[in-house]
C-alpha cells in the first residue's frame, strides 16, 4: 500500500493534502504521527468521566488534525461531534460518538496497514 492508497482506504483527500503540504514525505511523516496522537483516548476518557468540556477540546483537536491532513471522513464525524459537544452533553452527541469511533478505527487501520507494508 502506498500513501495514495492509504488515503483511499481512510477516505481522505490525497490530492488536497499534497497541495497543502507539497511533499509526500512530509505528509507521510504526519500521517504516521497520527498513530501516537492522544486526542482520541482523551476523548474517550473524558466521555467516561462526564467531563464534556474536555471531551469538546479533544474532539476539536481531532477535527483540526484531520482537517490539516485531509482525513475527510474522520474530519466530518469529528466536526459534527465537536459542534454537538460545544454546548455540553446531549442526545445528539451520544448518537454521534459511534460514528466517530468507526471512522477513527477505519483511519487507524489504514495507517497501520500502510506502516506495516512500507517496512
Amino acid at each position: 500500500m502506498n500513501l495514495k492508497e492509504c488515503y483511499a482506504a481512510l477516505e481522505g483527500d490525497y490530492e488536497d493534502v499534497i497541495a497543502r503540504l507539497r511533499s509526500e514525505r512530509l505528509v507521510q511523516k504526519f500521517v504516521l504521527k497520527f498513530l501516537n496522537d492522544p486526542s482520541y483516548d482523551l476523548l474517550n476518557r473524558s466521555l467516561e468521566n462526564a467531563d464534556y468540556g474536555e471531551a469538546f477540546r479533544a474532539a476539536h483537536t481531532i477535527k483540526g488534525v484531520c482537517q490539516n491532513l485531509s482525513f475527510t471522513k474522520l474530519y466530518h464525524s469529528s466536526q459534527l461531534l465537536t459542534e454537538a459537544l460545544r454546548a455540553g452533553w446531549s442526545q445528539e452527541a451520544a448518537q454521534l460518538v459511534p460514528q466517530l469511533t468507526a471512522d477513527y478505527q477505519q483511519t487507524i487501520s489504514a495507517i497501520r496497514t500502510f506502516q506495516e507494508e512500507m517496512g
